[in-house]
């Protein structure tokens, strides 16, 4: 199986929110801000070709939905649809992929599923020969927001999956589309039923597992940072050191949506318990996996 890392568009965002509760002073060497102090972010998904016979594509950032004003607002750098552009220059198109896999529906993971702005257009839904799975718990959530996240979530995107008829909402470890190739570990400290998905290696060791926003990138490897956007800060504390414990045992690396640098990663922990990344990649072509 070959992996790829697949760039969607980028975006900047208050460095602040994105490090809650750590201070500038110390989030500002990791990711130097701007005048607005905005740090830089990637939206990256991850392509398997090959994974239980299927090309399967892990997200779809965010996409290039929002009119130029929404745009701004949320600091996406470019116009166009950067995801198609990435995939076209992997050698491959939405149309090519089988099964998207969302870890949750927040615009930021799931608004490239969507054709680009046009205005007086309604939005459509690309892949239009994908399977798209969505864990339970976290449909559930985005079909009925609380006031705290109803912004994180795209009215319109919802309704298009159902009409699909290629929705799958999966509940447990396993889909129905990709079997036990890929295992899926749930988080509820940033939103309800977060899905992160782990290709599973060769008796279960050395996979690769998709961090989602658990862990946004390598500086939120440390467990005691967090964003301001999770819902319960110190229970993803708990559940993040949980789930680091456990990949370390496993040899499972890390794969980063939103590091503007690295995508793979594998992780260490030292002799005081705090974790690190080790081996970082800054992309993945053609990355060989054995399963």
């Amino acid at each position: 199986m070959k992996l790829w890392s697949i760039l969607g568009n980028s975006q900047k965002l208050d460095g602040g929110a994105m490090f809650g509760n750590a201070p500038k002073a110390m989030w500002q060497q990791w990711l130097p801000p701007d005048e607005h102090n905005r740090i830089p972010l990637a939206c990256r998904a991850l392509l398997a070709e090959g994974l239980a016979g299927k090309r399967v594509l892990f997200e779809a950032g965010i996409g290039a939905f929002f009119d130029p004003k929404m745009r701004e607002r949320y600091g996406v750098v470019e116009p166009q649809h950067v995801l198609l552009d990435s995939l076209r220059d992997a050698g491959f198109s939405h149309e090519d992929i089988d099964v998207v896999v969302l870890s949750h529906l927040h615009f930021d993971h799931a608004g490239g599923l969507l054709s680009p702005w046009r205005e007086g257009q309604a939005p459509s839904l690309l892949f239009p020969n994908a399977t798209f799975v969505v864990g339970a718990k976290h449909w559930q959530r985005a079909c009925h927001p609380h006031p705290r996240d109803r912004a994180s979530f795209i009215p319109e995107l919802m309704p298009l999956l159902e009409k699909s008829g290629r929705l799958q909402i999966v509940q447990g470890e396993h889909c129905e589309a990709l079997g036990p190739s890929v295992r899926f570990h749930y988080s509820d400290g940033h939103t309800p039923g977060l899905m992160l998905a782990e290709i599973v290696g060769v008796n279960g060791q050395d996979g690769v597992v998709f961090c989602s926003d658990l862990i946004p990138g390598c500086s939120w490897v440390h467990v005691p940072v967090t964003m301001g956007y999770d819902r319960y800060p110190e229970m993803v504390v708990d559940e993040k050191k949980a789930f680091l414990d456990e990949k370390l045992t496993r040899g499972v690396r890390l794969f980063f949506t939103h590091d503007p640098a690295c995508a793979l990663a594998g992780v260490r922990r030292d002799d005081k318990g705090r974790y690190t990344c080790i081996d970082e990649l800054a992309e993945l072509v053609h990355f060989p996996l054995a399963t």
